[in-house]
């Protein structure tokens, strides 16, 4: 049994997440999650709300709120959306924790102590009619590489190129609009990651199983122009964690917070020990998860995130963990595999909360049951490309996949079986040579499937999931049980018996993607999901049920989207 830690990107806290966000991270990180625990390994899989930098402060200022009382509300709101979406998180906490302002204190002055935080008197975009610095994410202007006229100051979102506020042409305040700018001088500090740039560098080149989307963003920006560069850790923003030096105040920086990009990922680590304080474990069992020398030497260490993260966790994160080591002390866990996804637009556009463009989570919760969003979204994950939600395309995963292959396989065996035998499997017969070779194809499928989830190939996966499901209606129309029954009803009793037996392994393999499904499946053959082991072999898998057993037959698992309901959702989610 292996040891699992999964972490996905931290959702911001600024408004509900729409569809390409939940699947970038979130969605795929809780399908592996449920299949490596499935397969009967200890998983932990922590998240949280990022909840500092500009987006709270501008978002709780258009709410009219303030910033603490905007993040506790959407805080709850968005824990509440990932239930719905059955998300399997171990813990989903808060970058605004009292943990986390401990910890990332505490890197800061391990940082310090390593000679790795520079303290540089720069120049920043003053507004007066604001009356304030403005940090990057304050500003807004044009790309000075690809001139997409919406990027922040940070960063481009169009072209992920990492951006200062003064490089934007023409830029004005996300805050006012003001465009009358002033260039001012304040101190900051820099983490100074080009010290870090061979050591990181070499760790990188060990990583040759991450996905190509990956290790290209990676060595881009350790390679492109100078290479890896200096970058601040610190803002004028009142809502954050106060920049000290662990337990110490931090001389010059009174009035300032720790950068949001600095913070978010330590909440890993912090999220991590509010789990263990909430379950009573104590500080040995986060330190287990994080600490090579205490217990982490044996933890797998995945993470899940959209390609505009990648820059953040494969260079700023990590050297950090190494910075802090720098005398061996604090050996950190640091990150094994990172899945990193490309974009997914929405009928060839992106997603837009302004315009009213797209499907947002709470909004696809009120429409449809989350298995229905979880199966589209991660048969066409955006792994090797972007991908592109379109109303056809979810109408026909729905109705294809879902409603006329599995859906339809499990109504029509327990409608079968309860019109013909009654709600207990049904004795008699054996079964042949169609049994069998079933039996072999399920076999080897599932060793593909299987191969697929250790490879966290999503896509591949849910293919083989489907091509099992199809494999089941193939047999079930060629045996013809409702023919057979005439002539011969010991052997309609076998093969009803052993299609009982594929909805039940159907089940299991399928909880991963539609888990409520999943539970609906083995509720009515009379199992429960957690108490159900992942088949060792499919010949037992097969034989489970044994004669007599009771079942009930279930409601519809899925049903149909109509021309006139597609129809309705793609004007409804179309934007001004």
């Amino acid at each position: 049994m292996a040891r699992i830690l999964v972490t996905s990107a931290l959702p911001y806290i600024n408004g509900v997440k729409h569809l390409g966000n939940l699947v970038g991270s979130m969605l795929p990180a809780c399908a592996y999650s449920r299949y490596m625990r499935a397969r009967g390994h200890e998983v932990l899989y922590i998240c949280a709300t990022d909840e500092h930098g500009t987006p709270a402060e501008l978002a709780a200022a258009k709410a009219g709120q303030s910033v603490a009382s905007y993040c506790a509300e959407m805080h709850e709101v968005q824990k509440r959306l990932g239930e719905g979406f059955r998300l399997s998180f171990d813990f989903f906490g808060r970058s605004s924790s009292a943990r986390n302002h401990r910890l990332t204190q505490h890197f800061a002055g391990r940082l310090a102590d390593a000679g790795l935080i520079e303290e540089v008197m720069e120049r920043q975009i003053y507004s007066p009619a604001d009356g304030r610095f403005l940090p990057d994410r304050y500003v807004e202007g044009t790309c000075p590489n690809c001139g997409y006229d919406r990027a922040r100051g940070d960063q481009c979102e169009n072209c992920t190129k990492q951006l200062d506020p003064t490089d934007l042409i023409d830029p004005r305040s996300a805050i006012s609009g003001s465009t009358e700018l002033e260039v001012r001088e304040t101190k900051h500090l820099y983490l100074r990651q080009s010290q870090m740039r061979e050591k990181l560098a070499a760790w990188i080149d060990t990583k040759t199983d991450w996905p190509i989307l990956t290790t290209s963003i990676a060595k881009k920006w350790l390679n492109d122009g100078e290479g890896l560069q200096d970058r601040s850790i610190t803002r004028d923003l009142d809502w954050g964690i106060p920049v000290r030096r662990g337990d110490a105040d931090w001389p010059g920086m009174e009035g300032k917070v720790f950068y949001v990009w600095f913070d978010a990922p330590i909440e890993y680590i912090a999220a991590t020990a509010e789990w263990a304080d909430a379950t009573g474990q104590g500080d040995a069992a986060w330190e287990s998860w994080w600490r090579e020398d205490k217990g982490a030497g044996d933890v797998r260490y995945v993470e899940f995130m959209a390609k505009d993260n990648i820059p953040f966790h494969t260079l700023s994160f990590p050297a950090t963990l190494m910075g802090a080591n720098f005398d061996g002390a604090e050996p950190w866990k640091l990150v094994d595999y990172i899945k990193g996804f490309n974009w997914l637009t929405y009928d060839g556009g992106k997603f837009s909360t302004s315009q009213g463009r797209g499907v947002f989570m709470d909004q696809a919760l009120e429409i449809l049951p989350s298995d229905y969003w979880r199966w589209w979204l991660l048969s066409n994950a955006p792994e090797g490309s972007d991908s592109d939600f379109t109303w056809e395309s979810f109408q026909i995963g729905v109705n294809k996949d879902l409603a006329d292959v599995l859906g339809n396989f499990v109504s029509r065996v327990t409608k079968f079986c309860r019109s013909k035998f009654g709600e207990t499997v049904p004795e008699g017969g054996g079964t042949g040579a169609a049994e069998a070779a079933l039996t072999a194809e399920l076999a080897r499928r599932l060793q593909v499937y299987e191969s697929h989830w250790e490879a966290m190939e999503i896509r591949k996966a849910a293919s083989e999931l489907r091509a099992i499901w199809v494999a089941g209606n193939e047999y079930l129309q060629t045996a013809a049980p409702w023919t057979v029954v005439k002539e011969d009803p010991a052997r309609a009793a076998a093969i009803i018996r052993f299609a009982l037996n594929l909805i039940r392994l159907y089940a299991i393999l399928s909880r991963p993607f539609i888990p409520d499904a999943s539970d609906a499946m083995l509720e009515a053959l009379g199992s429960e999901a957690d108490s159900e082991r992942w088949p060792d072999d499919v010949p037992g898998a097969l034989g489970t049920l044994p004669a007599g057993h009771p079942f009930t037959v279930p409601d519809n698992l899925f049903s149909k989207i109509t021309e006139d309901q597609r129809a309705e959702m793609a004007a409804r989610f179309a934007g001004s």
